[in-house]
Parts: C-alpha cells; sequence; structure tokens
C-alpha cells in the first residue's frame, strides 16, 4: 500500500529564486528557472546536504551542530503572500524581501499542509516537506529598506502564512508556470498531538 498519497491539489510555480549570502542580505535574486540538485538550488546559500543546527531545533542540538540540511528551500504561497501584504497596509510582498526559493500558487492553507508532504514538479522533480517555517525579523529588514515603517509589521502578520521549508528527494529541473501535485502521508493525525503540545 503506498504510503504517499497523490492529490487533486495543484499549483503553479510563480515565483523562482536563491539567496546568495545571507549573512549579507535576506534578498533573493529572482530567477526564471532552476535546477533541483540533492544539495538544493545551485548557488543558494541554504543548500548542501548538512547545515549547522539553528535556534530552531535548539532543544535538540547545541547551536551549530553538524546536522542534516532539510532546509534547503523555502516554499510559500502566492495567496499567503498576498494576505500578509494586506494585514501589513502593502499592496504587495516581494518574495525576494522574504528570501523565497519558490512561491506556489493555488494550493490552499499552504503553510499548514503536513510534514513529510511531497511537491512533485511537472519534470519529476520533487520537493519533501520538512515543517512550518516560523517567521522572524529578518524579512522585516529587507521590506524596511523598501517601505521604511513598514517592516517591524512582518513578523506578526506572517504568522501561520510563512510557508514550509523543503529538501529535494529526486532532482530536476523547474521553471517559471511549472504544475506542482500535492502529495500527503496516508497516516492520521497521531491522537496525542494535544497533549504533547502541552
Amino acid at each position: 500500500m503506498p504510503g504517499l498519497l497523490p492529490t487533486r491539489f495543484t499549483g503553479t510555480i510563480t515565483w523562482l529564486g536563491r539567496v546568495i549570502d545571507s549573512h549579507d542580505t535576506l534578498r533573493a535574486e529572482p530567477l526564471e528557472t532552476a535546477e533541483l540538485s540533492f544539495t538544493g538550488i545551485d548557488g543558494e546559500c541554504h543548500g548542501g546536504l548538512t547545515r549547522p543546527s539553528c535556534v530552531r531545533v535548539k532543544a535538540q542540538y547545541p547551536k551549530g551542530t553538524e546536522i542534516r540540511n532539510v532546509r534547503q528551500l523555502s516554499v510559500l504561497s502566492a495567496e499567503e503572500l498576498s494576505a500578509i501584504a494586506a494585514d501589513m497596509g502593502l499592496e504587495v510582498i516581494d518574495p525576494a524581501w522574504v528570501g523565497a526559493s519558490m512561491v506556489i500558487k493555488g494550493i490552499p492553507d499552504f503553510t499548514h499542509i503536513p510534514p513529510s508532504s511531497r511537491l512533485q514538479m511537472s519534470s519529476g522533480a520533487s520537493l519533501t516537506v520538512d515543517m512550518e517555517n516560523r517567521p522572524c525579523v529578518l524579512p522585516g529588514r529587507e521590506i524596511e529598506k523598501d517601505h521604511a515603517g513598514f517592516g517591524a509589521r512582518f513578523k506578526p502578520a506572517a504568522k501561520n502564512r510563512r510557508g514550509v521549508t523543503a529538501w529535494v528527494e529526486r532532482e530536476g529541473g523547474v521553471a517559471l508556470g511549472d504544475t506542482v501535485t500535492l502529495h500527503i502521508p496516508d497516516q492520521p493525525v497521531w491522537a496525542h498531538l494535544g497533549d504533547a503540545r502541552t
């Protein structure tokens, strides 16, 4: 029996990009096409098979511990970016400001798709979803450069809308306009999830 189920939910890639050096700026450069390899997008500073652990996994590892890189890409929803912009009082959020690798239009409640879901591209290239990407203050600094007085509004507006982190499970090319199909794990929600979160 398959462990992953293709769904009727599909989306379209509306933006691709890569962050060259996050120590310099989180701002991503836009791309029309990208090759997804097992280390991520070529030239992306978040790429690699491993990475140093960060604050998001501080309950598991001391900061800087070498761990598997399941944060190769930052994938966001076009609809959720529009909602963030509206709550911030901006017309649009440029995906470059938030360091996006990919923006997908058409999959509802995108930030909350199940961990371990697959995003399969027209080419067959596939991403495995790690988990929700929690908002931080860094995109706000980029927004502030272009829209003074608005940067601090990003983190609260992006709550539950920041997209997901993902890693490459199958290599292949992607391009603007490609179709993405959501595949989800065939398992029920863990019965003790509520207790574990308290």
